[in-house]
């Protein structure tokens, strides 16, 4: 296998035509065999790959220098516009958290694990957006199949059901309601775990004003929390950031394997 190979693989698994720009084979490779996967690999990690005799390392979080991977916060627009919100406002509510994100990356170091990987000749690849989706449609599937429609389920019974998931059952960080009680009435679940990052407190009272009753994330801030709870709309948990990326890193590592790739995973990731 080669690395446009296996990301291919990924791609196909998360239903994308396209590689997105969160995406990179940002040092390519030939004839891999072993591959030394994990939430975040710079430096370090590259260099233990390289001394334990891997023959490719792949990051989740993204390490290339595309700046258009901003843009990739557009997927809200249109999950909201598939919600009944015009496509218009969504696009007017995501410009101040796309400039705040836009200030945030042009000041970063973007080429230090990437020069890295190009000094120790290492196959070097970044999979960020794939494994949020594929993680996405787990959890979603999981949850329809459990509550379906059912209007007395409480907040509370999302948590403790997360927990049957192995990721989130193995994991030292619980999912947690981090707006909403335990007691609260879930309504429409929806899993919110692509499109980039967080998009801001304005973007998700969209979604709960459009009939969302409970979201289901990898991580909140706290600022943000607290902005939505006085809005007293809807319920948010939070499943947990390492153990839901871990969801779709573990399926593609799952796919590689059928093709006689053997990955490791180390840096976060949660066995499921």
């Amino acid at each position: 296998m080669n690395t446009k190979q296996l990301m291919d693989i990924a791609l196909d698994a998360a239903k994308l035509n396209e590689m997105p720009a969160d995406c990179g084979i940002i040092v390519p490779g030939e004839k891999i065999k072993k591959v030394l996967m994990g939430v975040d690999m710079e430096t370090g990690e590259l260099l233990l790959a390289k001394q334990l005799g891997f023959d490719c390392v792949v990051t989740h979080h993204p390490k290339n220098t595309n700046m258009d991977m901003i843009d990739l916060l557009d997927t809200h627009i249109r999950k909201l516009e598939a919600l009944g919100v015009p496509k218009n406002k969504g696009q007017k509510l995501l410009e101040e958290r796309k400039t705040e994100l836009n200030y945030n990356w042009h000041v970063a170091n973007s080429r230090r694990a990437e020069s890295a990987a190009k000094l120790l000749d290492m196959p070097y690849m970044s999979l960020h957006t794939p494994a949020d989706i594929i993680g996405e449609m787990i959890v979603q599937d999981f949850l329809d199949k459990k509550f379906g429609d059912n209007p007395d389920t409480k907040v509370q019974e999302i948590v403790d059901a997360l927990e049957e998931i192995g990721e989130y059952k193995n994991s030292v960080r619980k999912p947690v309601i981090r707006v909403g009680g335990k007691d609260s009435y879930a309504g429409k679940i929806y899993v919110l775990m692509s499109g980039l990052t967080g998009p801001g407190p304005k973007i998700l009272k969209e979604y709960f004003e459009a009939g969302v009753g409970t979201l289901v994330m990898m991580h909140i801030p706290e600022k943000d929390a607290k902005e939505l709870k006085e809005q007293n709309i809807g319920n948010v948990i939070i499943a947990g950031h390492m153990s839901s990326d871990s969801l779709g890193l573990n399926k593609i590592a799952e796919l590689w394997a059928k093709k006689g790739v053997e990955t490791t995973m180390m840096s976060g990731i949660v066995a499921p």
